[in-house]
Order: structure tokens, then sequence, then C-alpha cells
């Protein structure tokens, strides 16, 4: 796995070298009005961290993620939201296939609300709590196969080029043998508006990873915790079709460290957002 993440962090690093170039030589002109230069294009798109929108009514969107995290480790996951109807509230779901030490197979699903509280506006972030359920669909073999609940506290703001998102959350899990597994975590992210559809990126993300001990004949197996920080430069582009549908593809290289070792992963991102018939518009 060396060779290949060493070419896609010199990949990641000539975009971001393209785009620093980019940005430098370009010609000085007259600022345009305030309105356009501090609208964003791409809003709703990072990869580790949860960003504080819901859908627009009548606009759903469909996330495809995938991690290689070494030869034999990999996860895929496809993720649909939905207004309902409108922004105020959002439905999701989210699909994982994924493969640990050569044995792949489903993961669990997870089963989202999100509450649009806050809108972003002038002095006050946007902010929109998530709650979850955990369903015990996935392959055992896997890694998966128990059931749970997590909950997301998610606040995005901005300031001109520079977008700000901040997570703080949990998750709970039983496992088949009545162990209740709890792993906090928050994450950060800094994104940076290089262009209008261009944005580079940088996403922190501090886990509490929980695990059950082995279990014997004279003493069951109890929860034990080992903290994992991820930090993933990354970066983020697409093109608006329409007024209403978008596409957004990235590529970013996640290093995590826990238990005094270091893996770098490759992660590959794919969005597309648009109108769906039937559903009520604004």
């Amino acid at each position: 796995m060396a060779k290949p993440v060493a070419n896609v962090l010199h990949v990641l690093l000539l975009c971001l070298i393209g785009a620093a170039t980019a940005a430098a030589q370009s010609p000085q002109s007259a600022p345009p009005p305030a309105s356009a230069d501090d609208e964003w294009k791409i809003t709703d798109n990072s990869f580790l961290v949860e960003e504080a929108f819901n859908q627009e009514a009548g606009i759903v969107q469909n996330i495809l993620g995938f991690q290689q995290l070494s030869v034999r480790d990999w996860m895929f996951t496809f993720t649909q939201e939905w207004p309902a109807p409108g922004m105020r509230h959002q439905l999701s779901y989210t699909i994982p296939v994924q493969s640990l030490d050569g044995a792949s197979g489903m993961g669990d699903v997870l089963v989202n609300y999100r509450l649009q509280i806050l809108e972003e506006g002038d002095g006050r972030p946007a902010f929109s709590p998530r709650v979850s359920a955990i369903l015990p669909s996935g392959s055992t073999a896997a890694g998966a196969g128990t059931h749970g609940l997590q909950v997301n506290l998610p606040l995005s703001k901005h300031r001109g080029d520079f977008y700000f998102h901040g997570n703080a959350g949990a998750s709970w899990q039983w496992t088949r043998d009545g162990v209740l597994l709890t792993s906090p975590s928050a994450a950060g992210s800094i994104i940076y508006r290089a262009r209008q559809m261009l944005n580079l990126m940088l996403e922190g993300v501090v886990v509490g990873l929980a695990a059950e001990t082995e279990s014997t004949p004279d003493a069951p197996g109890v929860s034990r915790r080992a903290t994992a920080t991820t930090l993933s430069p990354g970066v983020r582009g697409g093109w608006n079709l329409t007024d209403e549908s978008q596409i957004i593809v990235g590529i970013a290289a996640p290093t995590t460290w826990s238990g005094g070792s270091s893996d770098t992963a490759l992660f590959l991102y794919f969005s597309y957002e648009g109108p769906v018939r039937g559903l009520p518009r604004k």
C-alpha cells in the first residue's frame, strides 16, 4: 500500500500547488458585488466532517465514498439524503460494504434524521443535529452486525474564502454479549475556496474507539477504548449541470494515528444532487 499512497500524496500535492499557483497568477480585476463574492458553489460535500446543511425541498443528494485502508482492508459507502419534505427536516440512510482482514461483507446500515435548527446568517452558524439508528444488518466476519445509536452535533460558518465546520458526537453499540460500547468523537475542518468550483480541504477527527475484550469462562468481556486521531488533506471540485443539479468529485489522503502506529489511506468521493420528480418544491 505504501507505493499507491505515495502516488496519491504526489497527485494531491500537485493539485494543491497548481491551485495555489493559478490563484497567484490570476490577473486582478474589480471585485464582484458582495452577494456574488460571498456565494459558495460547493457547501455540503465534506468527506470526514459533517456539515450543518439539510437538503432543499425537491433536491436529493447521492453520495459515494471509497476508502482504501490497506491492501486487504477497505470500505465503500452509499448515502442518500432526502428533504422531508423541506429543508427543516431531512431523512437519509447510509449503506456500507467493507473488508476487514480479508473478510468482506455488508456493514451496519445507518438510518438518519437531521433537524435544521439554525440556518447560517450574520453572526450565527448553521446548526443541524443528527440522530441515527444503527441497524444490525452487517456481516460479523467483516466486523459488523450490532445495533446501536449515534448522535452528532454539526456547526458550520463561513468567513470570506474559508468555511469552518465542527462536530461533537458519540456512538453507542451493543455487542452480542450485551456489552455497551461507547465511542465519543470530535471533528473539525477548514475549507478554502481556491475557485468557485475548487476547494482545498483539511479535516481532523478524534474518536475514542470502543471494543470488547475477549470473554473467558471466568470473566465476561468488558468495554475498552483506544483513541484514534485522523488528519486528512484533500481537494474537491465539480460542475453545475443545471441551476439545480451538481456533480462533485474529491480525493483525500487521511492519516490515522492510534496505538503508537500510523496508517495513511486513500479516500475517493463522488456526489450527485438534483431534483426528483414528484417531490414538493419550494
